[in-house]
Protein backbone atom coordinates (compact mmCIF):
# COMPACT_ATOMS: atom_id res chain seq x y z
CA UNK A 1 0.00 0.00 0.00
CA UNK A 2 1.17 3.65 -0.49
CA UNK A 3 1.89 5.22 2.66
CA UNK A 4 -0.33 8.18 4.37
CA UNK A 5 0.86 11.75 3.81
CA UNK A 6 1.44 10.55 0.09
CA UNK A 7 -0.08 12.24 -2.74
CA UNK A 8 -1.81 10.11 -4.72
CA UNK A 9 -0.88 9.07 -8.48
CA UNK A 10 -2.50 10.63 -11.13
CA UNK A 11 -5.23 8.44 -13.26
CA UNK A 12 -6.98 9.11 -16.39
CA UNK A 13 -9.24 6.18 -17.29
CA UNK A 14 -12.72 5.12 -18.96
CA UNK A 15 -16.11 4.99 -16.65
CA UNK A 16 -18.46 2.11 -17.19
CA UNK A 17 -19.72 4.62 -19.94
CA UNK A 18 -16.42 5.79 -21.74
CA UNK A 19 -16.17 8.84 -20.50
CA UNK A 20 -12.64 9.70 -19.62
CA UNK A 21 -11.86 10.74 -15.77
CA UNK A 22 -9.03 12.42 -14.18
CA UNK A 23 -8.16 12.28 -10.38
CA UNK A 24 -7.65 16.17 -9.88
CA UNK A 25 -11.27 16.61 -11.49
CA UNK A 26 -12.34 15.68 -7.95
CA UNK A 27 -9.74 18.55 -6.17
CA UNK A 28 -11.56 20.10 -3.51
CA UNK A 29 -13.92 17.32 -2.56
CA UNK A 30 -12.35 13.69 -0.75
CA UNK A 31 -11.88 10.65 -3.07
CA UNK A 32 -13.04 7.02 -1.52
CA UNK A 33 -10.61 5.01 -4.18
CA UNK A 34 -11.07 1.10 -3.87
CA UNK A 35 -9.51 -0.86 -5.96
CA UNK A 36 -11.15 -4.68 -6.42
CA UNK A 37 -10.50 -7.88 -8.37
CA UNK A 38 -13.34 -8.43 -10.96
CA UNK A 39 -16.65 -7.54 -11.69
CA UNK A 40 -20.13 -9.12 -10.88
CA UNK A 41 -18.02 -12.01 -8.43
CA UNK A 42 -19.66 -12.74 -4.76
CA UNK A 43 -17.16 -10.88 -2.71
CA UNK A 44 -17.14 -7.57 -5.33
CA UNK A 45 -20.83 -7.30 -5.69
CA UNK A 46 -21.23 -7.16 -2.10
CA UNK A 47 -18.24 -4.77 -2.00
CA UNK A 48 -19.89 -2.50 -4.47
CA UNK A 49 -23.54 -3.08 -3.10
CA UNK A 50 -22.19 -1.44 0.63
CA UNK A 51 -20.67 1.51 -1.18
CA UNK A 52 -24.02 1.84 -2.91
CA UNK A 53 -26.10 1.83 0.72
CA UNK A 54 -23.95 4.18 2.07
CA UNK A 55 -23.59 6.34 -0.76
CA UNK A 56 -25.89 9.12 -0.18
CA UNK A 57 -24.55 9.87 3.10
CA UNK A 58 -21.23 9.51 1.48
CA UNK A 59 -21.75 12.94 -0.99
CA UNK A 60 -23.69 14.43 1.86
CA UNK A 61 -20.38 14.24 3.44
CA UNK A 62 -18.97 15.74 0.41
CA UNK A 63 -16.84 12.67 -0.79
CA UNK A 64 -17.12 10.72 -3.92
CA UNK A 65 -16.51 7.05 -4.37
CA UNK A 66 -14.49 5.38 -7.40
CA UNK A 67 -14.19 1.68 -8.20
CA UNK A 68 -11.18 0.51 -10.57
CA UNK A 69 -10.47 -2.82 -11.87
CA UNK A 70 -8.55 -4.39 -14.92
CA UNK A 71 -12.34 -5.04 -16.40
CA UNK A 72 -13.93 -3.12 -19.55
CA UNK A 73 -15.98 -0.34 -19.65
CA UNK A 74 -18.58 -2.75 -20.76
CA UNK A 75 -18.33 -5.14 -17.93
CA UNK A 76 -18.52 -2.14 -15.85
CA UNK A 77 -21.81 -1.10 -17.00
CA UNK A 78 -23.18 -4.15 -16.89
CA UNK A 79 -22.10 -4.35 -13.16
CA UNK A 80 -23.66 -1.00 -12.71
CA UNK A 81 -27.12 -1.45 -14.09
CA UNK A 82 -27.15 -5.07 -12.41
CA UNK A 83 -26.21 -3.53 -8.90
CA UNK A 84 -27.84 0.11 -9.29
CA UNK A 85 -24.55 1.40 -8.51
CA UNK A 86 -24.65 5.16 -8.43
CA UNK A 87 -20.91 5.76 -8.39
CA UNK A 88 -18.19 5.74 -10.79
CA UNK A 89 -16.69 1.83 -12.27
CA UNK A 90 -13.12 3.02 -14.09
CA UNK A 91 -11.72 0.34 -16.02
CA UNK A 92 -7.91 -0.27 -15.98
CA UNK A 93 -7.65 -2.53 -18.75
CA UNK A 94 -3.37 -2.75 -18.40
CA UNK A 95 -2.88 -2.40 -14.84
CA UNK A 96 -0.85 0.53 -14.90
CA UNK A 97 -3.47 2.43 -12.30
CA UNK A 98 -3.53 -0.45 -10.28
CA UNK A 99 0.13 -1.19 -10.14
CA UNK A 100 0.92 2.54 -9.71
CA UNK A 101 -1.38 2.50 -6.28
CA UNK A 102 0.34 -1.24 -4.97
CA UNK A 103 -3.32 -3.00 -5.40
CA UNK A 104 -1.05 -5.72 -8.21
CA UNK A 105 0.12 -8.41 -5.60
CA UNK A 106 1.22 -12.26 -6.18
CA UNK A 107 -2.52 -13.95 -5.52
CA UNK A 108 -2.84 -17.93 -4.74
CA UNK A 109 -5.56 -20.49 -5.48
CA UNK A 110 -5.48 -23.59 -5.34
CA UNK A 111 -1.69 -23.53 -5.09
CA UNK A 112 -1.47 -21.96 -8.05
CA UNK A 113 0.33 -18.18 -8.15
CA UNK A 114 -0.84 -15.73 -10.31
CA UNK A 115 -0.79 -11.73 -9.78
CA UNK A 116 -3.79 -9.94 -9.89
CA UNK A 117 -5.82 -7.02 -8.31
CA UNK A 118 -6.07 -7.03 -4.09
CA UNK A 119 -8.90 -5.68 -2.36
CA UNK A 120 -7.78 -2.30 -1.23
CA UNK A 121 -8.68 1.17 -0.62
CA UNK A 122 -7.52 4.67 -0.33
CA UNK A 123 -9.30 7.71 1.50
CA UNK A 124 -7.79 11.17 -0.92
CA UNK A 125 -8.10 14.59 0.70
CA UNK A 126 -9.54 17.86 -1.03
CA UNK A 127 -5.88 18.27 -2.09
CA UNK A 128 -4.85 14.76 -3.38
CA UNK A 129 -2.82 13.47 -0.54
CA UNK A 130 -3.84 10.18 1.12
CA UNK A 131 -5.12 10.46 4.38
CA UNK A 132 -6.26 6.66 5.19
CA UNK A 133 -5.79 3.34 4.13
CA UNK A 134 -7.83 -0.02 4.16
CA UNK A 135 -6.18 -3.18 3.18
CA UNK A 136 -7.98 -6.09 4.71
CA UNK A 137 -11.40 -4.98 4.35
CA UNK A 138 -14.89 -6.93 5.07
CA UNK A 139 -16.98 -6.26 1.96
CA UNK A 140 -20.20 -6.31 3.13
CA UNK A 141 -19.00 -3.59 5.69
CA UNK A 142 -16.85 -1.39 3.61
CA UNK A 143 -19.00 1.41 2.61
CA UNK A 144 -20.30 1.69 6.32
CA UNK A 145 -16.47 1.57 8.00
CA UNK A 146 -15.37 4.52 4.77
CA UNK A 147 -18.28 6.61 5.62
CA UNK A 148 -17.32 6.63 9.29
CA UNK A 149 -13.99 8.40 8.59
CA UNK A 150 -15.21 10.93 6.82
Amino acid sequence: MLSIGTKAPAFCLPDQNGTMHELKEFRGRKVILYFYPKDSTSGCTNEACSFRDAYPDITEKGAVVIGISKDSAVSHRKFAEKNALPFLLLADEDTSVIQAYDAWKEKKLYGRAYMGTVRCTYLIDEKGIIIKTYEKVKPSAHGAETLGDL
